[in-house]
């Protein structure tokens, strides 16, 4: 399993890490923390330095219930950045967290390598042929609604079918366009209740049948907070754990706010598995 990020072949059969940077004011843990540009570029060398292969830059925040961003101000909160990173870390492949085609297209040209679509293209019409032409990687993520309504939109026959048989429509949708490198997530917290998105990780394994990598985005999310009865803040050891039972079932692609305790994990894993 390889990704072409702007000619740069990553090989995913030892799974790797995504370090995120929000620059949104509103993101359920770190957002507003990295307000200008030095306290930015400090957190990407750090993420880097622990060992982050990806960086994930956002400017429009998707924890149920956010404000709704214009496309305009969120390529003003992106592009800075986007050409600052690369500036600065041109050797980094720097994935892009949003749902619109415009936006990719700016970022890519600015020197972003990939997309994280949360919603698999199904909130612009216009992103599998724009992904398809960049030629870039693309992460499809399950997701019902927009982060607005998502939470009001739980009620599926088998949630671990449906989400399955949602990626082998858009996969085939997404192929039809020429997108080549295609990363599914399945989206935990997204239009899932907490035991829903429990199941779904349990179940993660049955997704390898779809011969794709898998990203596991659970760093710091709700379904670990609520469970253990805490924050966001303290939530890093739950998170922690279901790494580990992320990568035993397939996952190999952790998105992450701590990137130096995901890596220990991949290292206790890979030679668990040794």
């Amino acid at each position: 399993m390889t990704l072409n990020c702007n000619g740069q072949l990553i090989d995913l059969n030892t799974p790797k890490v995504m370090g995120i940077l929000n620059v949104t004011p509103d993101s359920f843990y770190d957002g507003g923390r990295f307000k200008d540009e030095k306290s930015m570029l400090i957190q990407v060398e750090k993420l880097l330095k622990e060992g982050a292969t990806f960086i994930d830059i956002g400017a429009y925040s998707s924890r149920p219930g956010a404000d709704f961003v214009s496309e305009d101000e969120e390529l003003k909160r992106l592009i800075p950045i986007v050409t600052l990173v690369h500036n600065t870390f041109p050797q980094c492949p720097i994935s892009i967290d949003s749902f619109r085609s415009r936006v990719i297209k700016a970022a890519v040209e600015a020197g972003a390598a990939m997309t994280n679509d949360i919603s698999g293209g199904q909130l612009d019409p216009l992103m599998f042929e724009t992904v398809g032409i960049l030629g870039i990687p693309y992460i499809m993520m399950h997701m019902r609604g927009t982060p607005q309504n998502m939470q009001k939109m739980t009620d599926y026959s088998d949630v671990t079918k449906d989400v399955f048989t949602y990626f082998s429509e858009r996969i085939q949708l997404a192929k039809k366009h020429h997108i080549k490198d295609i990363i599914i997530d399945l989206g935990f917290g997204f239009s899932k209740t907490k035991a829903q998105n429990f199941e779904l990780l349990a179940m993660l394994d049955y997704y390898t049948h779809l011969h794709l990598p898998i990203l596991a985005g659970v760093s710091r999310k709700s379904m670990i907070y609520k469970t253990l009865n805490t924050t966001a803040d303290k939530a890093l050891n739950g998170t922690t754990a279901l790494h580990m039972v992320a990568l035993q079932k397939g996952a190999k692609l952790l998105r992450v706010h701590d990137v130096k305790e995901a890596m220990e994990c991949i290292q206790l894993h890979e030679a668990l598995q040794k």
